[in-house]
């Protein structure tokens, strides 16, 4: 369940760093070399704000399944997060995205998520709505989700236990890392400020970014997103990440779905030994644990070409052997 991975890197962090991903080239034409329909669309959500979607789909066959994508905290699915939807589209299969509330394209306070089950809640309503398009009824589904992402997953497993035919989850948010959160007792005094004042952004914390990306230049890749949201976390969202993960905790032992779970062992951001325990512990009669030795949080954005290689390659592998699988019969 080890893996070690190199140690090289391939970019040079003293380049100038290009718009990303398709730098001077015109958006559709870089869609066309992809062999990618990317189409982006309004979501209206039952609770009021108006969320953004994407869908990318291969445009020399109808997909084979569809991957249904959930972002991290503080980041969006337009920058770097979505080359791993156009990994999964050249791979046969339609993906998904949708900025959770308060993040990238969508509407809301900056980085505010004061329940984390109303925004899940987003994420399946608009999720379900793709699956009664005429297009994609009945063809296996499957979730992914990078860091708050995993545990977005986690809850959608929760809503609809039998809705998904498995998981994939990357570095998931079970429970953040000590080292990102200040020494006792400020926690306990920051969580009684949350009430009075929620929207807050004061919560000491360090840059993710600096923490989660092992290149040097991908690093400032994803600080040149102009979407990415880099200031302090709101005392609600601190507050409510608190006790969701909490509760994913305990409710690991609850996880019945097939899942790959894929975790870097220096990641200091969400607490690699919790995905062991969402390993161990889950019901599940399919899973699956991949552990890289050496790397941080930022598994696919932020390691270096050979290695984000390696990794893609054992989500590919897992991918495709399970939606062969659901093909079959």
């Amino acid at each position: 369940m080890g893996h070690r991975i190199a140690d090289s890197v391939h970019l040079n962090s003293s380049k100038k760093v290009q718009p990303f991903p398709w730098g001077d080239m015109p958006e559709e034409e870089y869609y066309r070399i992809k062999k990618v329909q990317n189409k982006k669309e309004r979501f209206k959500s039952p609770r009021g704000p108006s969320l953004f979607t994407q869908r990318w789909l291969p445009v020399d066959q109808p997909p084979k399944a569809i991957i249904f994508m959930c972002h991290g905290y503080g980041n969006d699915i337009s920058w770097t997060f979505q080359q791993t939807a156009i990994f999964f589209t050249q791979m046969g299969c339609g993906a998904f995205a949708i900025d959770l509330e308060g993040h990238g394209q969508s509407e809301g306070l900056r980085a505010y998520l004061p329940n984390l089950n109303d925004v899940a809640k987003d994420c399946q309503i608009y999720f379900e709505s793709v699956k009664r398009e005429d297009d994609f009824r009945g063809l296996p589904c499957f979730l992914y989700g990078e860091s708050l992402g995993g545990a977005l997953c986690l809850l959608l497993h929760f809503f609809d236990p039998e809705g998904w035919d498995g998981a994939i989850l990357v570095a998931p948010m079970c429970k953040i890392s000590d080292s990102m959160w200040p020494p006792w007792p400020l926690p306990e005094l920051l969580k009684f400020l949350a009430y009075w004042a929620p929207t807050w952004p004061v919560v000491p914390s360090k840059d993710i970014v600096d923490k989660s990306m092992t290149d040097p230049a991908k690093r400032e890749l994803s600080k040149s997103n102009p979407r990415r949201y880099g200031g302090r976390p709101r005392l609600g969202t601190a507050a409510e990440l608190l006790r969701a993960t909490a509760d994913l905790t305990r409710r690991l032992k609850d996880v019945t779905l097939p899942f790959i779970v894929l975790h870097g062992d220096a990641d200091t951001v969400t607490d690699p030994s919790v995905s062991r325990a969402l390993y161990e512990s889950a019901a599940s009669g399919d899973k699956t644990l991949k552990m890289y030795e050496g790397a941080r949080h930022a598994l696919l954005q932020g390691e270096s070409d050979e290695n984000v290689a390696r990794i893609l390659e054992d989500i590919a592998a897992w991918l495709k052997e399970r939606v062969d699988r659901k093909n079959k019969y």
